[in-house]
């Protein structure tokens, strides 16, 4: 559907500037957006590969295990119905991890991965699994501990202080995570009660 959505507003757009006899505004805007896309992905580029070496130099060296134990009362707490031990939980951890470092693109893969496991207990294939929506609440809202991404982008635009969204980012991130929290718990609640 929502490639549907782009081609319209792509193929409307187009109609529209020819109707108007403003089709160089079209090629100018295509050349520009691919060049600002290019720029900020080399921006990007490097920030991500600094901070995903750091979290491969965390993973071996142990310190990724240690905050996994660190927050394992924590992951139990928040998906009663996953197992102990099981691989769903290395991978929720990896996840939260890179998100706490805003590597949301780092932390997509291990997102899957767990959603896979995940899915391996899920009872009901068709309809995701209580456990399943806690993460993608986790996931979605994910307190930010350094918004590396936006620093990077900020940097690539010569922001004079790219880091000082740090403070509002967590702020905003943690009450986004809390809020997402309650909703699943609300909603969790809500299931249980209607299925006894």
């Amino acid at each position: 559907m929502l490639n549907i959505i782009w081609l319209a507003l792509i193929v409307i757009s187009i109609v529209v500037a020819a109707i108007n006899g403003r089709m160089e505004l079209i090629n100018q805007a295509a050349f520009d957006g691919a060049k600002t896309g290019v720029t900020v992905c080399f921006g990007l580029l490097s920030i991500l590969a600094f901070w995903m070496g750091l979290m491969r130099i965390a993973e071996k060296s142990g310190l990724l295990e240690l905050l996994a134990r660190a927050l394992s009362p924590l992951i139990q707490l928040l998906f009663p119905d996953v197992p102990k031990g099981h691989p769903a939980i290395g991978y929720i951890l990896s996840n939260m991890s890179a998100n706490l470092l805003g590597l949301g693109n780092a932390a997509t893969p291990m997102g899957l991965k767990a959603m896979e496991e995940l899915q391996k207990l899920n009872g009901d294939k068709q309809v995701a699994s209580p456990a399943m929506c806690t993460l993608l609440a986790i996931n979605t809202a994910s307190i930010t501990i350094i918004p590396t991404t936006m620093i990077a982008i900020r940097m690539q635009y010569g922001s004079v202080n790219p880091v000082e969204i740090v403070g509002t980012t967590l702020l905003s991130s943690f009450a986004a995570t809390i809020v997402a929290l309650l909703i699943d718990r609300w909603y969790r609640y809500r299931h249980v009660r209607r299925y006894r």
